[in-house]
């Protein structure tokens, strides 16, 4: 096993199914994920806390297809949020991103209600993908280098700008065309994608990182550390991303 930790490096990658669910998808770890979600969201709402809910979701009827998410939490102002982790390039992405919301939002009126009280949360979709959302073709990274790599998108006016509706809302990174260097990284989001792309290839925790958001990471991420069944798994999920 020894031999077997050593080849996968000293810490455990977000980028895989497993680790993606093992930094942010356990209640003990509950503060990683909102701490990434404040960082996306830089102050335009700040998150306390969050509840995590079934990632399953049954149709309202046998023709309606079940949908399964990554991960589906509920703010403590009543918010609702679905945080994805995609690795494969998905043609029909945004649909995807749409479909789940609109699940969502369809579930939050009960049926026979009468009235005009359509009041809804806010829903809000979060995409962290290995691929470039808007590239051309099937393979490769798109070319085009101006393209960015974080993407903020709401309801809008499309000749004013002005926010039309302000709860719904969809934050998509592309971590390829994330290419910053430590002396680049500004802001704790830069800090944390920085980590995403690269936490499997350190092996300590860098002075250019916030020490107490990124410590939890750095103690808990360590493969020496899990259990015989969390290795399998990881294994397995590794191996998966890599075919």
């Amino acid at each position: 096993m020894a031999k077997s930790k050593k080849h996968l490096g000293r810490y455990v990658d977000p980028r895989t199914d497993f680790g993606w669910k093992f930094y942010f998808g356990r209640e003990d770890n509950k503060i990683l994920l909102i701490e990434f979600l404040n960082s996306l969201f830089h102050g335009e709402k700040i998150i306390s806390d969050l509840r995590y809910k079934p990632v399953e979701q049954d149709g309202d009827y046998g023709e309606m297809r079940r949908v399964v998410f990554d991960l589906h939490c509920i703010g403590s102002d009543g918010e609702v949020f679905i945080i994805e982790m995609q690795q494969l390039f998905q043609e029909f992405f945004k649909d995807r991103a749409v479909y789940y919301t609109s699940r969502l939002i369809n579930k939050q009126l009960a049926r026979g209600k009468k009235g005009s009280d359509y009041y809804l949360p806010e829903v809000y979709f979060i995409g962290i993908l290995e691929f470039d959302m808007d590239r051309n073709g099937s393979s490769g990274i798109s070319r085009v280098t101006e393209r960015p790599y974080f993407y903020d998108e709401a309801l809008c006016d499309k000749l004013t700008k002005e926010i039309f509706y302000d709860k719904l809302g969809y934050k998509m990174i592309s971590l390829p065309l994330f290419n910053k260097q430590p002396e680049e990284l500004k802001t704790v989001m830069d800090q944390w994608l920085y980590l995403l792309k690269h936490l499997s290839t350190m092996d300590r925790l860098p002075s250019f990182l916030d020490k107490r958001i990124f410590g939890l990471i750095f103690e808990i991420g360590e493969i020496g550390k899990l259990t015989e069944e969390e290795l399998m798994s990881y294994e397995a999920s590794l191996k998966h991303k890599r075919d």
